[in-house]
């Protein structure tokens, strides 16, 4: 089993020398960032190693790795752990012993968030761009917000910074039910597509998640007039200030006009005015997502045209479409794409920048429970978005296996197998990559597990192939 925040855990008044399980993770390695500028010794641990780690060691952070109990160092005041652990962690295990405050992650960002003016941004996608968008654009206005995103914002070159505003802007994981653990100003829902099910159960209670959410902001909640979950999540809410967004006619904020063909330009409709904008990232959905972004920083004061200017400098985030080398005319990108709705939105992107090239999708699919949930509407999105896929094998996070789900679940389901292959060997998948990959092609890995790890091993595979 997993480890779920525990919200009767007394939050110490000074978190002292701080251990961090799993420090290498997006959301781990940014609040690790700001404990560090908040002048605290900071340990940790991870399974690897990673950039996030060695940035955070420049930093003056001591990580080992490997999670073993003599990581723990004796003179811990505080330890911090992620949700993708198991409780039978050795470091989490000796904490518990020596009666350690331990927080989940969520409660140490909280307790970084104190009393600031916090915009959380929460929805099953969507999340990382949106809060990239707005951090961006509020540093863009002379603000000066902290954050924390899931992300690398590029501009930025970080995911986390501790700024002197009274702002602090989070992207608020619902996989957990963590994100009612803030004390949230003005929210932002991006989406309510059903997700983390093994966590809720049905999707009835992850609805009312949101609901629960959405009705302790303060000021306002911004949410999508366009997905069909939020839809159900916005007439059910009590409060007073809800703004919605998308390409509803009869939404707070409208966009239109959208322009994919290019960069992508839209309108804004908003309070008798219309706004133009143009984004320096690909792909529908990211009008949309501006969209959101805007109307949250409107709601924070914003000068709308000051807003917009600002989305307009958003250059994207790490894992986000990314780029990562073009061997022999073949493109190869990384992206976190790991439900089937982002999956769409992210081939429906690179459709829109390919030209006259293919999309060869390698597809990990994350956790046994959402393969075993989607794997019919995963083998329908990327057959109908991509030329060819190459299908991994299950990348499990928190979950134990479960027999006969694997990624072939996922293969076995495409009306024409002449565009796919299940392959579990990455280096077996890599030569396949390479061998049907032709001039103006992108190869595009798409997971929220390890399949960026398959990336040198594609193009070392083209090199050899197309060198």
């Amino acid at each position: 089993m997993t480890i779920k925040p525990d919200p009767t855990v007394q939050i110490p008044a000074d978190l002292g020398n701080v251990h961090f399980v799993g420090i290498g993770g997006s959301g781990m390695s940014g609040i690790a960032r700001l404990v560090l500028g908040d002048g605290h010794r900071v340990t940790g641990s991870d399974a690897r190693e990673s950039a996030n780690i060695q940035a955070l060691r420049a930093l003056g952070a001591r990580v080992a790795i490997g999670h073993a109990a003599e990581h723990l160092p004796d003179d811990v005041d505080t330890v911090v752990v992620t949700g993708a652990l198991w409780q039978d962690n050795p470091e989490y295990q000796l904490a518990l012993q020596r009666g350690v405050p331990v927080l989940h992650r969520s409660q140490a960002l909280a307790a970084l968030i104190g009393g600031r003016r916090l915009v959380s941004v929460a929805g099953a996608h969507g999340k990382t761009t949106s809060t990239g968008m707005i951090v961006t654009s509020l540093l863009g206005a002379g603000a000066d917000p902290s954050f924390v995103n899931g992300g690398v914002i590029e501009e930025l070159g970080v995911s986390a910074a501790a700024g002197n505003g009274e702002l602090f802007v989070v992207e608020a994981d619902e996989s957990d039910g963590s994100f009612l653990l803030y004390d949230t100003s003005i929210a932002l829902i991006t989406n309510v597509d059903p997700d983390h099910l093994d966590h809720y159960g049905s999707r009835e209670a992850f609805e009312q998640a949101f609901v629960d959410f959405a009705d302790r902001a303060r000021e306002a909640v911004v949410i999508s007039s366009d997905d069909a979950s939020a839809l159900r999540v916005s007439a059910r809410l009590a409060h007073r200030n809800v703004v919605t967004f998308g390409e509803a006619a009869d939404a707070t904020v409208r966009v239109h006009s959208i322009v994919t063909d290019g960069p992508v330009a839209f309108a804004i409709d908003h309070d008798g005015r219309t706004f133009h904008g143009r984004l320096r990232v690909p792909g529908r959905h990211n009008a949309v997502n501006a969209a959101g972004a805007f109307a949250v920083l409107v709601q924070l004061g914003i000068d709308p045209e000051v807003a917009l200017t600002g989305i307009e400098r958003f250059a994207g985030t790490g894992r986000r479409f990314e780029l990562h080398g073009t061997v022999g005319g073949v493109s190869v990108y990384d992206d976190y794409a790991h439900h089937p709705t982002e999956v769409a939105a992210a081939l429906a992107a690179a459709r829109t920048v390919v030209g006259e090239g293919r999309i060869i999708a390698v597809h990990q699919p994350h956790t046994y429970s959402r393969t075993q949930a989607f794997a019919k509407e995963f083998a329908e999105v990327l057959e109908e978005f991509a030329d060819e896929t190459v299908v991994l094998d299950v990348y499990g996070a928190r979950e134990d296996p479960v027999p006969g789900v694997t990624g072939a679940l996922v293969s076995e389901r495409f009306a024409d197998q002449g565009r796919v292959a299940f392959i579990p060997d990455w280096q077996e998948a890599a030569d396949r990559t390479a061998q049907i990959a032709r001039d103006g092609d992108y190869v595009i890995t798409l997971g929220c597990g390890d399949v960026y790890r398959i990336v040198p091993q594609l193009l070392a595979a083209l090199e050899r192939e197309r060198g």
